[in-house]
């Protein structure tokens, strides 16, 4: 382990001397330590901003769309029918008369206490004959077998008493997994082959069987009563081609007619553009609030103005004014204010909810166009400034991270200069002590050399 003993010989404090002069070398490298400090938050800045231009131009991209705000709602006049307005729909309503729901064919076997040798399957739906082995006559095992397979059915054994003998026995309950006429299904006792020979025997409808729930579709009447009626069917409760963009579906049969509305959505298309300003704002805020300067307390305790990131900083300032000007700027000689959408003396931007569906209400395909030209604007000036390769914002940020690791290699090079530089001071001034130490031991023998010849002379 290294002592150090400062002074010994000159009186000096060398390793107060050292660092101090350390301190004074350092200078530069702590210039280039700031200068990453600031480089590295403005990044940080950057990349927030980024983000919030990103998720504006998501929003406007999907806002400037056509169609985009041609947003419906749809109603129904009985609960047991429920409408759903989607891309597409348009106004208008209509009358249907629910006939029948869509349902799943349910079929019984005989009560049985095993599948008869040997254990095969064959299940004939829609999608033709499914040969199914099970790995024993067990019903256990044809259950699981059943329920392995492509058949679309599932089978579930079902207590059913005692035979004569007072062994249990079981029915096999048969299940198609979807709804719909083409949902039926036969199930037989061997081969897809006896099948198609005549051999085989149907398990629903032998003796005992039952088929207890037949599969069928869905139906509306359209027009009821008139001579135009019409039925539409669907293999599902669900309807999505009685109109365009509109799923109905239905839960219960009925006598009378139940009427579909279908309006424009002023709210919805409200929310989009409420959630267009709020974005805007949220880009704003940020430039705001990183451009502004703050108070900090410095090292000897006084206080002074520190400019935010952003401050002066001419690509931020372009983008704060092409973001505002593509969201305010008139449409065809009408300001955005006339559709609730206003600029605020502190450079934000407000939303007027009963404003906007007003006018909305007075001019639909008004007010639809200059929210999508608005949209549109806001959507090339966020493709300007944060695109993935090309935008302004996404190059500074590239250029600044270059910047980081180039800085961050000086400092490393200067790590070993300094540390050099210590070590020669460090060598310096112990080479100044030994030879002081040394000059001093010379002059103590000198001066018990000349005492000694003093003594000498005045004896004799």
């Amino acid at each position: 382990m290294g002592i150090s003993l400062d002074g010994l010989s000159s009186g000096l404090d060398t390793t107060s001397l050292i660092a101090s002069l350390m301190q004074s070398e350092s200078i530069p490298q702590n210039l280039l330590k700031a200068q990453v400090t600031s480089t590295t938050a403005e990044i940080t800045a950057l990349q927030s901003l980024n983000a919030k231009i990103a998720a504006l131009g998501v929003l406007a991209k999907a806002a400037s769309k056509p169609g985009a705000l041609d947003l419906y709602s749809a109603s129904s006049s009985n609960t047991n029918v429920k409408a759903t307005a989607g891309a597409g729909a348009t106004g208008g309503e209509l009358q249907v008369v629910v006939s029948a729901l869509a349902q799943n064919q349910i079929g019984v076997s005989a009560a049985m206490s095993a599948w008869p040798t040997p254990a095969t399957i064959t299940i004939v739906g829609h999608g033709g004959p499914v040969e199914i082995s099970a790995a024993s006559g067990s019903l256990d095992d044809v259950v699981t077998a059943v329920n392995a397979s492509s058949a679309g059915v599932t089978a579930t054994k079902v207590a059913a008493g005692k035979d004569s003998g007072g062994n249990p026995v079981y029915r096999l309950q048969f299940s198609s997994k979807t709804t719909g006429a083409d949902a039926a299904f036969s199930v037989y006792q061997g081969t897809a082959a006896n099948v198609a020979a005549g051999t085989a025997t149907n398990v629903l409808t032998a003796p005992g069987a039952a088929i207890t729930k037949t599969a069928q579709d869905a139906s509306v009447k359209l027009w009821a009563g008139t001579s135009a009626e019409q039925t539409v069917t669907s293999a599902s409760n669900t309807f999505t081609d009685l109109l365009p963009g509109v799923s109905v579906t239905v839960s219960a049969t009925s006598t009378d007619p139940t009427t579909i509305t279908i309006g424009r959505d002023s709210s919805a298309v409200a929310s989009k553009a409420s959630a267009l300003v709020d974005a805007l704002n949220l880009v704003f805020s940020v430039i705001s609030n990183q451009s502004a300067s703050s108070t900090v307390t410095n090292a000897d305790g006084t206080t002074s103005l520190k400019a935010g990131v952003f401050a002066g900083d001419s690509t931020v300032r372009d983008i704060d004014d092409k973001v505002m000007s593509a969201a305010t700027m008139p449409i065809d000689g009408h300001s955005p204010s006339e559709y609730g959408i206003s600029v605020t003396k502190d450079g934000t931007i407000t939303f007027d909810t009963d404003k906007f569906q007003a006018a909305l209400a007075a001019d639909p395909d008004a007010v639809n166009a200059a929210l999508q030209t608005i949209s549109t604007r806001v959507a090339a000036v966020t493709d300007i400034a944060s695109d993935k390769y090309t935008g302004q914002i996404t190059q500074r940020i590239t250029g600044d991270q270059s910047s980081v690791t180039s800085l961050n290699d000086q400092v490393a090079a200067w790590d070993i200069r300094l540390a050099s530089r210590k070590s020669t001071l460090e060598r310096t001034y112990s080479a100044m002590e030994v030879l002081l130490s040394n000059m001093k031991a010379q002059s103590a023998a000198l001066t018990s050399q000349l005492s000694s010849l003093s003594s000498s002379s005045s004896g004799s």
